[in-house]
């Protein structure tokens, strides 16, 4: 994978304004000083953050909601020394310095990378965000005569912050901040404040991800924000210390400050004691944050934790990039569902109309040949559209286990070839398979990059046996994006959900293969377990450990080489990567991602490979049977109601935010309002 920046602002963006009137300063470095009137931090570098709204429109109810998003500028007095001094030109060109806060997104998928620019980022968003949220809090009356609201009693009752993970979470200190610093808040009064207000959502089980903070880094870019996490955490562990007594232990685990040689500040834990719900984004992940990442915090205060279960809008993934399936929905049911996608149960009555399932398989061609043709203009590659599409859709991590996949495509090609001549199950030759890998991998992790070689290189094999011919082909689609899944995903046959169980938060991409007619095969993990719950498991691939058989294989050791040993295939697939099949110029390519597999596997590839196979022969025999595949297609669509982000936001709003969502539109602007 080569990497070039996305100036994504190259031509300017019709759809945002800039809001320079609301234009507010950040502070930065600087120190602080305790004097009689109060806490003042002084002699800071102040940034300006410039507004840009994005209007955000609802589907068809006049309401348009506002997202704003923060740029950097340098203010006109920045450098002004250098400036005086004469070296004005200096001085301007050291304004980048100032803006470089906003110019480029750090591309990491879990995993966490402690650089001081990503903290000054965290927190530019954070505490821009906060001022203005205030401001509008003070000039809005909500029943108030005060001509400038003073009193924040009510600021929970008007004012959720959602922390979207932990990147967020300087909210926290920068609110209580604000509270006791600037409006002279009591501090007991602004941590209730704070803690109403905000609430946490968890994303990720993974230790290398989670945001712990080096002390040092906190004390020179944000002394006062440090002081607060300091109070914080010493009233929290008070707190504990009062309800175990003696149990240092405990103390050190449930901690914000991790002590050792660098000092670190765990974000989590942060958002855990200064936020009033917790939650994660599908069951099995919520449970995992009860069970073990958060369990000494849940035990404090089981109330907090809650579960969310993700989903996606109908109106991009459904109705927008597969309006043929859409359709015929719609006229089968109505429109209801667009809104409303608890609705698609009403399907389950068609499961056995034969046109209907005529219709559903209809549409599925049309879209896997438009699919083909667009390969075959854009990538040069020609595709049998009777084969069957078998897709996987993610973000590059050895978790989610594109290696696994790698493994079936090898063991189908050996299968396929006449030099295959292990004792098993002979391939069904008549089935024609195309596997497509969208896949990005963050820019400094080798073994995601070696990874997608390994595909090219497989594709680069298997797609020029002439034996194999149209039969097998593997394709890796650069570029992954919005567009491009817009277009894969309605043409999938086969959804591949196979991270390890209890690796994997929740999915989002399971959800859109499901509600576009493609069956999944995976693991029991994620939203996956949400799905085969719906649908029932028979109508989904199931296969390999269950979180429980992954904690036992811990707890007696997983040793690669056993599987290696005793599966002919796998084995033959490895020596194959390993021996330079797939790579002659460059035999000891791939050894890295051998080594690694063989001796350094945290996510157990061998250990569901068996499973995994067996089960792909499971899918190869349903996908000879066009009518019975459809069936399951439709039971699979009529069950993906409850992975609607309308029932997501609904929960936050009722359970999180204390807020009663509305279905009623405001009328249009050409009709007077009551």
């Amino acid at each position: 994978q080569v990497e070039e920046a996305d100036d994504w602002l190259r031509y300017g963006n019709p759809w945002e304004k800039a809001r320079p009137e609301y234009m507010l300063p950040v502070r930065f470095y600087g120190r602080v000083e305790h004097t009689p009137e109060g806490v003042k931090w002084i002699d800071t570098q102040v940034v300006l953050a410039m507004p840009y709204d994005t209007p955000v429109p609802g589907y068809k109810n006049n309401t348009v909601n506002t997202m704003t998003l923060w740029s950097a500028k340098a203010p006109i007095d920045f450098n002004l020394q250098e400036f005086n001094m004469g070296d004005y030109i200096e001085a301007v060109l050291d304004r980048n310095l100032a803006e470089n806060i906003s110019r480029v997104l750090y591309p990491n998928d879990n995993f966490f990378e402690g650089k001081e620019l990503r903290l000054k980022q965290e927190y530019f968003v954070v505490a821009a965000t906060l001022q203005d949220i205030i401001r509008r809090f003070k000039s809005s009356k909500f029943g108030c005569r005060d001509p400038v609201r003073t009193c924040f009693e009510t600021f929970p009752d008007k004012v959720a912050i959602q922390l979207n993970d932990t990147h967020p979470a300087l909210s926290i200190p920068e609110l209580m901040r604000i509270l006791v610093d600037v409006e002279k808040v009591d501090w007991d009064k602004a941590w209730e404040i704070t803690k109403r207000t905000c609430a946490y959502t968890n994303h990720t089980v993974l230790p290398e991800a989670l945001e712990r903070w080096p002390v040092s880094m906190f004390e020179e870019l944000l002394p006062r924000q440090l002081e607060i996490i300091y109070a914080l955490s010493q009233m929290h562990l008070d707190r504990v210390a009062a309800l175990y007594p003696g149990d240092i232990d405990r103390l050190r685990r449930m901690s914000v400050i991790e002590e050792g040689d660098c000092k670190l500040i765990n974000m989590a834990h942060l958002c855990v004691i200064g936020s009033h719900a917790i939650n994660g984004v599908a069951r099995i992940h919520s449970d995992i944050v009860k069970n073990s990442v958060f369990k000494d915090f849940y035990e404090l205060e089981p109330e907090k934790v809650q579960n969310k279960t993700n989903g996606i809008t109908p109106r991009r993934w459904l109705l927008l990039c597969n309006p043929g399936l859409a359709d015929i929905i719609a006229e089968k049911i109505g429109e209801g569902f667009i809104t409303d996608l608890s609705q698609l149960k009403k399907l389950l009555e068609f499961i056995d109309n034969e046109t209907f399932i005529r219709d559903v398989a209809k549409v599925k061609q049309e879209n896997k040949l438009k699919f083909a043709a667009y390969l075959e203009e854009q990538y040069k590659v020609k595709i049998n559209p009777m084969s069957m599409f078998d897709v996987q859709v993610k973000r590059i991590h050895e978790y989610k286990r594109q290696l696994l996949n790698c493994l079936h495509a090898i063991t189908l090609y050996n299968r396929k070839t006449p030099h295959w001549h292990l004792s098993c199950t002979p391939f069904l030759k008549s089935l024609p398979h195309f596997w497509a890998a969208l896949l990005q991998a963050a820019p400094g992790y080798h073994m995601a990059k070696m990874i997608i070689k390994l595909i090219t290189s497989i594709g680069e094999v298997i797609n020029n046996d002439p034996y194999v011919g149209d039969k097998l082909k593997v394709i890796f689609l650069e570029n992954y994006r919005v567009s491009l899944a817009e277009k894969v995903i309605p043409a999938a046959d086969l959804s591949q959900q196979i991270s390890t169980a209890g690796t994997e938060a929740s999915g989002t991409g399971n959800m859109k293969f499901m509600v576009n007619g493609a069956l999944t095969i995976g693991t029991m993990d994620g939203a996956n377990v949400e799905m085969a719950e719906e649908a029932g498991e028979e109508n989904l691939f199931i296969f390999g450990m269950r979180v429980e058989d992954v904690e036992a294989l811990d707890r007696k050791g997983y040793n690669a080489r056993d599987y290696y040993e005793t599966l002919p295939e796998l084995r033959q697939a490895i020596d194959q990567i390993s021996s330079g099949f797939f790579s002659p110029r460059d035999p000891g390519c791939f050894k890295d991602v051998v080594n690694m597999l063989m001796y350094h596997d945290r996510f157990k590839v061998f250990a569901d490979y068996e499973a995994y196979i067996k089960c792909q022969g499971q899918v190869d025999q349903l996908f000879m049977d066009p009518r019975e595949w459809t069936r399951k297609v439709i039971r699979n669509i009529a069950c993906s109601g409850k992975f609607s982000s309308d029932r997501t936001i609904t929960e936050y709003a009722r359970e999180i935010w204390g807020v009663e969502p509305s279905a009623t539109a405001i009328p249009p602007p050409n009709i007077p309002r009551n």
